[in-house]
């Protein structure tokens, strides 16, 4: 005895190739650069620091302009932190791209532990600078006046302490940024592996 069996209730097999003269359907590659917000807020922040660093120079060896540069030094100081502070939130929020395959495991965990660091001085040396300036007992002004509350009591030994680290901290901040251009030009001059591609514009199709 025959059995009928109805082919409606199985289901329509996948088709696993694409009908003939299509390509097949692939899934998007992974985006080689940081996205939009990640590029903008990575070479403002360089120029901002390399301002500071030469506004801190300054600082140590003019007399005249000491007011004028000190206001400016501050306000460039709190635009670092603020944007520090949406830079990690970017991150957070928004995945880096992968580094390039050949980079050597003991480089990427160079690379990280850099990283966190500048991140945490991006973050720290203005809130020291912030803290020496109202430990000093003078009022915190930016640039346009606007007048900051004051994060630390009046105190000249706690003053000293802050000014010390803060200045030590620049030296540190100064170092690891100049090893961090040091790296990233190794890897596009010498080993051209793609890696500062990742923080550029990328280039449109022709």
């Amino acid at each position: 005895m025959s059995e009928y069996i109805d082919e409606s209730t199985y289901p329509e097999p996948l088709l696993t190739e694409a009908p003939p003269g299509q390509p097949v359907p692939q899934d998007d590659p992974p985006d080689p650069t940081y996205n939009l917000v990640a590029r903008v807020l990575h070479w403002l922040m360089a120029v901002l620091i390399v301002a500071m660093l030469f506004l801190g120079a300054a600082l140590i060896g003019t007399i005249g302009n000491y007011g004028v540069l000190l206001s400016i030094h501050r306000t460039v100081g709190l635009t670092i932190l603020v944007l520090a502070l949406i830079r990690i939130a970017n991150r957070l929020l928004r995945r880096a791209p992968a580094p390039p395959a050949a980079l050597p495991r003991l480089e990427r965990m160079a690379a990280t532990a850099s990283e966190l660091t500048l991140y945490v001085l991006f973050i720290l040396q203005p809130l020291l600078g912030w803290a020496l300036v109202s430990a000093s007992g003078i009022p915190v002004r930016i640039l346009n006046g606007l007048q900051l509350p004051a994060i630390a009591p009046e105190n000249a030994r706690l003053y000293a302490g802050l000014h010390l680290a803060h200045t030590w901290l620049a030296y540190l901040l100064l170092a690891l940024f100049t090893a961090h251009m040091c790296a990233v030009l190794w890897h596009a001059t010498a080993l051209r592996d793609g890696l500062l591609r990742r923080m550029l514009w990328p280039r449109r199709p022709r």
